[in-house]
């Protein structure tokens, strides 16, 4: 009996070392072709931890804000900015537990980025941006413009999900979910599955581009670096977000806000139609733009269309 039990403990442990070099692997392999460079940008300081962004041009500044995933980054606005700073002071941050900035093993919760939102914004542009967000990011947008009303000029919102889509919260499922994710070992390995070189391709081709053939390879590196940098604790987002920690409703400030709110959806999005509306009809301020063939992230499919439409929006010349 006494032997079994060896020998139990002693395969556990093999079976644990052995997840753990192919966890090192993976966070190994994923950044050694560096494209999130950090050199070409700096560090605030945040209570919560660091946070990585850029600031190009001159101009009245613009915010730009990624998607909330821990795949995301501010590389994905790689193609506008440079358009975009001939006009305007254009701040591009990684958002905390993405990208170049810091991962800590914490929840993260909608709250948390409104307040980070807020505080970038009086302690870095130190002025009122307009700002752009893309997917789920509108949500903490909308709660920081409605907790500070001369906080923004104007919301800019890239295909986000429907305004009732944030009315949820955490429940017995989806905080097993998150326990299991947020594990040492095991759950970097759920992590690192999820997150597997294959499954965002899947997702980019799929998902994110209407042509999938326009995902470059240098793309997909991009979104695989962001995700595995920092010892893949980019798990511990991920975990927030699959336990419902990152939702909070939304339509209580969005029916509240002082400021235009502009939404433009991809025609190619399941429902663009009705998510748009769904802002319209609680806010006469908002307004909606579409745009064709486009996926998720219009500004790596179509940069100069997407840019077209931001630039009537922010009444640009």
């Amino acid at each position: 009996m006494k032997k079994n039990i060896k020998h139990f403990f002693l395969l556990t442990a093999l079976a644990a070392g052995t997840i753990h070099l192919v966890n090192r692997f993976v966070d190994h392999t994923a950044e050694m072709k560096n494209i999130l460079k950090s050199q070409t940008g700096d560090y605030y300081s945040w209570k919560n931890g660091s946070i990585y962004y850029t600031k190009r041009g001159s101009g009245s500044p613009v915010l730009l804000i990624h998607d909330l995933d821990a795949i995301s980054s501010s590389y994905e606005w790689c193609r506008i900015i440079k358009k975009l700073e001939k006009k305007h002071t254009v701040y591009a941050l990684d958002l905390l537990g993405c990208g170049r900035s810091e991962k800590p093993c914490l929840t993260y919760t909608n709250y948390l980025y409104v307040q980070l939102i807020t505080d970038f914004i009086k302690h870095v542009i130190g002025a009122k941006p307009d700002v752009i967000t893309t997917g789920s990011s509108v949500s903490f947008a909308v709660l920081a413009q409605n907790m500070d009303s001369n906080l923004m000029n104007r919301i800019i919102a890239i295909n986000p999900p429907a305004a009732t889509s944030f009315n949820r919260t955490p429940d017995q499922y989806s905080v097993i979910r998150k326990v299991l994710m947020d594990l040492p070992i095991i759950g970097t390995l759920i992590y690192n599955i999820k997150t597997h070189e294959t499954n965002i391709a899947k997702c980019l081709r799929e998902s994110y581009f209407h042509k999938p053939q326009l995902v470059s390879s240098k793309m997909l590196d991009a979104y695989y670096e962001a995700a595995h940098l920092e010892h893949s604790h980019g798990k511990y987002l991920t975990a927030s977000i699959e336990g419902n920690y990152t939702c909070n409703p939304i339509l209580h400030a969005l029916k509240k806000l002082n400021i235009p709110v502009s939404i433009i959806m991809s025609r190619t999005i399941s429902n663009a139609v009705s998510i748009g509306d769904s802002y319209v009809h609680n806010n006469p301020l908002v307004e909606t733009s579409y745009i064709s063939n486009a996926g998720k992230v219009p500004q790596l499919e179509v940069p100069d269309k997407l840019l077209n439409i931001i630039y009537m929006f922010l009444n640009d010349k």
